[in-house]
Formats: C-alpha cells, sequence, structure tokens
C-alpha cells in the first residue's frame, strides 16, 4: 500500500506542514504503508486525532473552549470537539446530520481495530497473525474519509486571524479589503525607530513603532541577511558612534 489510498491525509498533512507531532506521525504512515506493516492501523487512528487537536486547537480560546474535559480524551472526544468548533453540529438538515454521524461510527470501528489488532497500541499475543491486507487497507480509508472531511469543513470555516496559526494568504478577502481601504505612512526619527502609521477609514490612526531590522526578520529573511550584509561593508565610523552615544 502506498499513500495514494490516503489522499485526504495527505492533502491535511501538508496543508499543517508546520505542525512537527502531525508531521511525524504522517511520516510513520507512510512507512508503515509501505512496509505493509499492521502498525499502519495505529497510524491512521493517530493522525485522525491529531488533525482534530489541531483543528480545535484552532478555534479553543477561553471565551469559547472547546477542548474536551476529560483527563485522557478519546478518539471520540477529539472528534466531537472538533465537529463544534467547526460547528457541523448546527446543521438542521437530518441528513447531514446522519453524514455527520457515520463518521463518529467510523472513529469509534477505527479505534476498537487500533486496540484490537495495532501492533503499537498495546501488548499483543506473540503469536498472533499479521491482518490481512484488507484489514490494513479498511482501516486507512476509513481515516482517509474522517480527515478529508474535517480538513474541507477546516478550509471553509471562519478563522479569527487574532488567534490563527494560518498564513497570510489563508485570508485572502480580509487581506484585500484592508489593502484597498488602509493607508499607510512612515514617520522618521533620527535617535528613534520608524514609525508606521496605518490610516484608518475616518480619520483615525494606528501607530506601530518597530525596528528597521526587526520588521526585515519578520518578512523577510533574506532581505535582512542581505541588509546585514551590506551593514557590515558600510562600518559606521567611530566618531559617528561616539556621537550617538554622547547625544543618548
Amino acid at each position: 500500500m502506498s499513500l495514494d489510498w490516503c489522499p485526504g491525509i495527505r492533502e491535511a498533512c501538508a496543508h499543517w506542514r508546520d505542525a512537527p507531532m502531525l508531521q511525524q506521525t504522517f511520516e510513520a504512515l507512510e512507512r508503515t504503508l509501505d512496509q505493509d506493516n499492521d502498525a499502519c492501523i495505529d497510524c491512521s487512528k493517530t493522525v485522525v486525532e491529531v488533525v482534530c487537536q489541531t483543528i480545535v486547537t484552532s478555534f479553543h480560546s477561553q471565551q469559547n473552549p472547546l477542548r474536551p474535559l476529560q483527563e485522557t480524551p478519546t478518539l471520540s472526544d477529539w472528534l466531537s470537539a472538533a465537529i463544534k468548533a467547526l460547528k457541523l453540529g448546527d446543521v438542521r438538515d437530518d441528513k447531514f446530520k446522519k453524514l455527520v454521524s457515520s463518521h463518529h461510527k467510523l472513529a469509534d470501528a477505527l479505534n476498537d481495530l487500533r486496540n484490537k489488532a495495532g501492533p503499537a497500541s498495546h501488548g499483543k499475543d506473540p503469536y498472533l497473525e499479521r491482518l490481512a491486507l484488507h484489514h490494513r487497507r479498511s482501516a486507512v480509508l476509513a481515516a482517509d474519509a474522517i480527515v478529508a472531511f474535517l480538513h474541507e469543513a477546516y478550509l471553509d470555516a471562519q478563522l479569527d486571524p487574532a488567534s490563527s496559526r494560518e498564513p497570510w494568504e489563508r485570508f485572502e478577502a480580509e487581506n484585500a479589503q484592508i489593502d484597498a481601504q488602509i493607508g499607510l505612512e512612515v514617520d522618521l526619527a533620527d535617535d528613534e525607530p520608524p514609525t508606521l502609521r496605518f490610516l484608518l477609514p475616518g480619520g483615525d490612526e494606528l501607530p506601530i513603532k518597530i525596528e528597521v531590522s526587526r520588521l526585515l526578520y519578520l518578512l523577510d529573511r533574506g532581505a535582512y541577511v542581505e541588509a546585514l550584509n551590506a551593514a557590515r561593508d558600510h562600518p559606521v565610523p567611530m566618531e559617528e558612534q561616539n556621537e550617538e552615544q554622547g547625544g543618548a
């Protein structure tokens, strides 16, 4: 077997490529699939659980607590929390609610199979036979269906830019609105960092004072290094440094 059997998992893991634990689990899944190892069942279940945790973390806040309250949440607990975070249970359509419920049943079945046959979860009978290919395939397909369902819903969800870990590109509509309506001016002072003044509609301003080095470091590491090299090639004369220190 290969990752071709789980395109939904592959796409979700590519989206959250900055999540180290998810990537590590995904790599383990890929290895066990290539080896036709029953541990792919454990990895499949774990991928689902980590994806659920990733989604819940994206929406959880003190004002809107979503993390399971259980000391040791189960896969079902995390899936319920993810579905709540994505508001998938708020739909009135009974058929869609049945569809959501079917993913719960898939998760329960996947968890049961992992507990019974997953070699990486609990110690098993040393003479227990390896599972058939269709057992492993069923587990991977079940996990892929759940992850694809959650990931697609996540991509359609309205995220809070104040707490989201998503990149700037994720907020395309919001970015366009800001770019169209917010102006920018820069105030320069000899003895202080520049001040960026964001001009809001109605005449208000948002002033942000930021060092040139910090701005470059945050926005473009390549430009930061280029600026650093240029500064090293043209050092400030000692007399100017003394004048600046004396003025301070």
